[in-house]
């Protein structure tokens, strides 16, 4: 169905012109699915949208050899590729919110593929559009139809945006990042949604940055690294004997490993007492009790909407309960005056999960850290800590990569030593490589420091490889506490089974 040779994409910005994509060869054979694995950077996105022609109107694509459907596509025009996608290709994008447009509603949005290509009668598309709602497993399809995207959950978005892709009957369904911000259950919905299609006989071209996702469906694999592919082969074999070494991270990044302690939880430092949130009629925390000791990792799991990141904005003190209290330090820090919590807030930190929202864009590292810091002091030393150099203190957040973004975000943090850091889905949106050595670099600080953590998580192998201690939240409740390996190997509760269950896991063949 595709086969490219020599594929290089370059983008010119300013002066500079940077290649994104550097001599990648391979094929895809009709009914496979093949997996496009790399980090963020990598060159996989990339490649994937150069195969529809979606590149960007700033990139040069040229190849040795580049046909599609048995068509030379090196000097196709925009109409010839408008025919090409929808019918011949779907396209799938990680972020279905941006994807789908806020001013159509989900049918509209589908029927017109549908128009576009011509498909059906105009009097048959809207039970046509019910049809593919149905057959991605949107439960009420006709009353979703109707709906717009923001009315929608991640996961009904996520279908609604499959069920557009596979609207024109294309032979190829490009998946880019489908499941990478979707909770753990959600994740296995949609993966399980994309297995059906594979099952179907559908040719589904799959990237991702996580083995484990892509190790359930694909047949082969391509691993990527700055623009290049450093190893292909079937997934059996690149998961039973990886010869390169960035593979062989990129496998160790998911396995992961225990993140244990020598230290003793010390004394008190956080505790929440029959806490209670009230939004209107909707009650977002019922009767949520905590205690976090110094030197101790605590982890709060469960999935969007469970209440989890309400709890740290009650531990923080952004907002106050409805009812029950929040003591920091053996001092009542819930319901009391701002000018009485201050004195207090530098010893009470926050990670928050996408630092370039959190940081003010005009401010460099230098003043991001510094001001954490006792005026005059050098942050230097703070950004070594975290394995940063000097070269990035004259930079912007925009100019760093996500891993230095949250690295900064990290040394923010621990600049004024807090007795305990709120991290609030810090390493969900980062490579998996990345969230590694973030998840490494905390640690460090808990040995070094004895700062308590409070780790906010949607994913269990996060909290598995890095809790001491982990409570379940399930509609704003706490359903299941205890030592994480407990937790984890005896589940008592079915809604924490059913989280484990769907986590995503890699088995390396030996």
């Amino acid at each position: 169905m595709i086969e490219v040779e020599d594929l290089r994409v370059t983008f010119r910005l300013g002066h500079k012109r940077v290649e994104a994509v550097r001599g990648v060869s391979f094929g895809i054979e009709e009914g496979e699915c093949v997996a496009l694995v790399g980090e963020s950077g990598s060159g996989k996105s990339v490649t994937a949208r150069s195969l529809v022609g979606l590149a960007g109107p700033q990139a040069h694509v040229e190849a040795g050899t580049f046909t599609v459907d048995g068509r030379d596509v090196r000097r196709f025009a925009a109409r010839d590729w408008r025919r090409l996608r929808g019918r011949f290709a779907g396209l799938v994008l990680q972020d279905a919110l941006v994807s789908l447009d806020p001013m159509r509603t989900v049918g509209a949005e589908i029927a017109e593929v549908l128009r576009v290509h011509d498909i059906g009668d105009r009097r048959d598309r809207p039970c046509r559009v019910q049809d593919l709602l149905t057959a991605v497993h949107v439960p009420e399809p006709e009353r979703r139809a109707r709906q717009y995207p923001h009315q929608l959950s991640g996961g009904l978005r996520q279908r609604a945006l499959i069920a557009s892709a596979i609207a024109g009957g294309p032979r190829l369904l490009i998946a880019d990042e489908p499941t990478t911000a979707l909770d753990a259950t959600v994740q296995a919905q949609i993966l399980a949604l994309l297995a059906e299609r594979r099952a179907a006989g559908e040719t589904l071209l799959l990237i991702s940055h996580d083995l484990a996702v892509v190790s359930a469906l694909a047949d082969r694999v391509l691993v990527m690294k700055d623009g290049r592919i450093v190893e292909s082969g079937g997934t059996r074999s690149i998961l039973s004997g990886a010869g390169h070494p960035y593979t062989r991270e990129l496998i160790a990044a998911v396995t992961g490993r225990r993140r244990e302690s020598a230290a003793e939880p010390g004394e008190v430092v956080a505790e929440a007492t029959a806490l209670r949130k009230v939004y209107g009629d909707r009650t977002v925390v019922k009767d949520f009790g905590l205690t976090i000791r110094r030197g101790e990792i605590v982890g709060l799991v469960g999935e969007s909407g469970s209440g989890k990141t309400t709890v740290a904005q009650l531990l923080f003190g952004l907002t106050d309960p409805t009812s029950g209290h929040v003591r920091f330090e053996g001092q009542e820090f819930s319901g009391v005056p701002e000018r009485a919590r201050r004195p207090i807030r530098r010893r009470l930190q926050l990670i928050a999960q996408d630092p370039l929202s959190a940081f003010d864009p005009r401010w460099t590292v230098r003043r991001i850290v510094g001001e954490a810091l006792p005026k005059g002091e050098n942050p230097e030393p703070v950004l070594e800590r975290v394995g940063l150099g000097p070269e990035v203190l004259d930079r912007y957040p925009r100019q760093l990569s996500g891993g230095q973004r949250q690295r900064v975000a990290v040394a923010r943090a621990i600049a004024p030593r807090p007795s305990l850091i709120i991290c609030d889905e810090p390493v969900s949106a980062l490579d998996v490589s990345v969230q590694a050595q973030v998840l490494d670099l905390l640690a460090k600080i808990r040995e070094d420091d004895g700062t308590a953590l409070l780790f906010i998580s949607h994913d269990l192998g996060v909290i598995r490889d890095i809790a001491d201690r982990v409570l379940v939240m399930h509609d704003g409740r706490v359903v299941e506490q205890g030592p994480v390996r407990a937790v984890f190997e005896h589940a008592g509760h079915e809604y924490t089974r059913a989280l484990l269950d769907a986590v995503p896991t890699l088995e390396v063949i030996r």
